[in-house]
């Protein structure tokens, strides 16, 4: 199939699934698996490798957000019931202000998800926003898009997050010249598309908290303190950013590099973070098994709608990929006879949609 049939494809499912979702009002898990199949169909995709095709992208997507999201769910429940959360949130509106808590927040994703692919930092620091609105009754609009800027930025150009390094690695890039050069483009894009974004686009658009968040119901004598909630935050990255620290400076096949693989991959960090939280926290104020159960549950349950809409944008990608629409587009981006840096960076935002993995881009 031509490559202008291809990109046709490409276009046109994205616009109907924009029509789906938006004028239709169509659930977005339905609508992607049916774009997909669509997609697959225009494409010239033998009908039987469109449904093996879709199997392969719920299955390759799920594989690893399943557990994360899950996990860090859990974890961020239980954090807020135990009101862990609240007292970071308070700590952080008490240093910046209320005036500048979205500022607060840029820097938090931003210093945090450092050693984090960008779905885990996300999971583990969403529920600090939701405490963050609560306390101040803004706008989510305004706190989330920082955080989300943040992390974004710190997992896009500084080391050692897991893209830069790859592409460091790739390129035989000075680390030294990496995160100088990182820094300074990082930490511009993170404030221009973060808080100042944020507060200009909160005016126009209204996101409030969830119905079911709410304050904690425990007793001020039982509160954790600031440092012992920051450090069950920090916690799991900290075992993460091990991970990446042993893969640079300890020889690869090691006893001592294998433990740091297994105790620093986002699996066995979240997991052991969920059962510090709950023996550590939970069960010391005095919750009982049921209810900490009850909470878990409870956690699962929105958990289980995300997942799922993000398996069918996994099997959207598949089918773009395995139809040939990505390598299509590509050869049809850098047949232009754009400038590299503009090609680079235009291809890389194609391929981030089409894929939908931060990581992938820069393999690419």
């Amino acid at each position: 199939m031509s490559t202008a049939t291809l990109v046709l494809t490409a276009a046109g499912s994205v616009i109907l699934l924009l029509f789906l979702v938006m004028k239709a009002r169509m659930h977005a898990f339905v609508a992607l698996m049916l774009v997909s199949v669509g997609a697959g169909i225009f494409s010239g995709m033998p009908l039987d490798k469109i449904t093996e095709t879709m199997q392969k992208g719920m299955g390759g997507t799920l594989g690893f957000l399943a557990v994360v999201v899950a996990l860090g769910a859990m974890f961020g429940k239980i954090l807020h019931e135990t009101g862990a959360v609240d007292q970071i949130a308070i700590r952080m509106l008490k240093t910046f202000g209320e005036k500048r808590s979205h500022y607060a927040m840029g820097a938090a994703g931003f210093i945090c998800a450092l050693p984090l692919f960008f779905e885990v930092a996300i999971v583990l620091l969403i529920s600090i926003a939701f405490a963050v609105a609560r306390r101040t009754n803004d706008n989510m609009v305004k706190l989330v898009i920082p955080l989300f800027a943040g992390v974004a930025a710190a997992a896009a150009f500084v080391l050692p997050g897991p893209a830069p390094m790859l592409l460091a690695s790739q390129m035989h890039a000075d680390f030294g010249w990496m995160i100088l050069l990182g820094l300074c483009a990082a930490i511009p894009g993170m404030l221009i598309a973060g808080p100042l974004f944020g507060n200009f686009i909160a005016k126009r658009v209204q996101f409030a908290s969830p119905a079911a968040d709410s304050f904690p119901e425990v007793a001020k004598d039982k509160l954790p303190s600031f440092g012992f909630s920051l450090s069950l935050i920090l916690f799991p990255l900290i075992l993460v950013g091990l991970k990446t620290i042993a893969a640079n400076f300890i020889d690869k096949g090691s006893r001592l590099y294998e433990c740091f693989e297994f105790i620093g991959h986002p699996f066995i960090a979240i997991l052991i973070a969920v059962l510090i939280t709950i023996y550590g926290l939970a069960y010391r104020q005095g919750m009982d098994k049921s209810r900490v159960m009850a909470i878990c549950g409870e956690a699962l349950q929105p958990a289980g709608i995300i997942l799922l809409v993000i398996g069918a944008g996994g099997v959207f990608k598949q089918v773009l990929v395995d139809s040939g629409v990505g390598p299509a587009l590509g050869h049809s981006l850098t047949g232009l006879g754009l400038p590299v840096a503009l090609s680079c960076f235009i291809l890389a935002g194609v391929v981030r949609i089409i894929q939908g993995s931060a990581l992938l881009p820069s393999r690419a």
